[in-house]
């Protein structure tokens, strides 16, 4: 059994910063990628971003230009610099690892961006 454990949400002003980690807690082979959801009270849950075991990444448009994602292979640990933050980035943020044939999800944390 892996479990994520994720660290770094908070309370933040708008055009603030914050940090999300997220690491696997034993090492995992085979993953095909890392990445971040979230997910706003009476929404869906939405990709932020992902990146693969390759370095390759994707982002949501609403985040482009002010998030980044990047990870360390060797801690199994997927990272989220978020810049310019805005009250609509407000959600729960969601870690997750896929494999071949199975997903994890980490537990979330609360990002919240007040006005």
């Amino acid at each position: 059994q892996v479990q994520l454990v994720e660290s770094g949400g908070g309370l933040v002003q708008a055009g603030g910063s914050l940090r999300l980690s997220c690491a696997a807690s034993r090492n995992i082979f085979n993953i095909k990628s890392m990445g971040w959801y979230r997910q706003a009270p009476g929404k869906q849950r939405e990709l932020v971003a992902q990146i693969t075991t390759g370095g390759s990444t994707n982002y949501a448009d609403s985040v482009k230009g002010r998030f980044t994602i990047s990870r360390d292979n060797a801690k199994n640990t997927v990272y989220l610099q978020m810049n310019s933050l805005k009250p609509e980035d407000t959600a729960v943020y969601y870690c997750n690892l896929i494999l071949i044939t199975y997903t994890y999800w980490g537990q979330g944390t609360q990002v919240t961006v007040s006005s």
